[in-house]
């Protein structure tokens, strides 16, 4: 298991165990079918955890049968209200990411949990009429933008070799995938600040 995915799970693991409520912004799981606009099959090892959980997806429009519509700028919760909160591949689609932090930081409770993935090396992914394609983050955004919070571990997805492969008609062939993986641990850049993003754990 890669560092990055080993982040992904030991994060959302903690999420689904120490909260016992959670909103998914923009349904970014991919857990249930019924709900968002894309469902991952490597994720079902997440469903059991949502039985004892009050998980909620929000969205700004109807179109994916969200539970709550709003907006990412003004979300419709009270300050220090929210246990946690998952916003996987959003920020770069708002237009004001900082506002957006804002906010997050703002419904969460103290000790509240914040997970993020956004990107940094990566190809343009708007959805027409959905969503636009307005930014990428380094880290030292990343700190920046989410200063308020006590506490922040950021991990970077792949390696700088694995980044170029994946950015190349290449990257949608599994092997070749993997093969990057492993020349970036051989020459020592799967922590290399040319990545394709990062996941982000915050604690308000």
């Amino acid at each position: 298991m890669t560092p990055w995915d080993l982040f992904f799970k030991e994060k959302i693991k903690k999420i689904l165990t120490e909260k016992k409520s959670i909103i998914d912004i923009g349904g970014g799981l991919r857990v249930l079918k019924g709900k968002g606009n894309r469902y991952d099959p490597s994720h079902t090892w997440i469903i059991p955890y949502l039985k004892n959980i009050d998980y909620k997806i929000l969205d700004p429009v109807m179109d994916y049968n969200p539970d709550i519509i709003g907006d990412i700028h003004n979300l419709p919760f009270d300050d220090n209200s929210q246990e946690a909160i998952i916003c996987l591949a959003v920020l770069e689609h708002v237009e004001n990411p900082i506002k957006a932090a804002k906010e997050l930081y703002r419904v969460l409770k103290p000790g509240g949990f914040l997970f993020v993935y956004v990107p940094f090396l990566y190809y343009y992914h708007a959805q027409e009429g959905y969503y636009g394609d307005y930014w990428r983050f380094t880290k030292d955004s990343l700190r920046f933008i989410f200063s308020d919070f006590s506490i922040i571990e950021i991990q970077n997805v792949r390696g700088a070799l694995s980044t170029l492969i994946y950015l190349s008609p290449l990257g949608r062939i599994a092997f070749i995938n993997k093969f990057a993986d492993f020349f970036d641990k051989i020459f020592r850049k799967t922590n290399s600040k040319q990545t394709s993003g990062y996941f982000v754990f915050l604690v308000k």
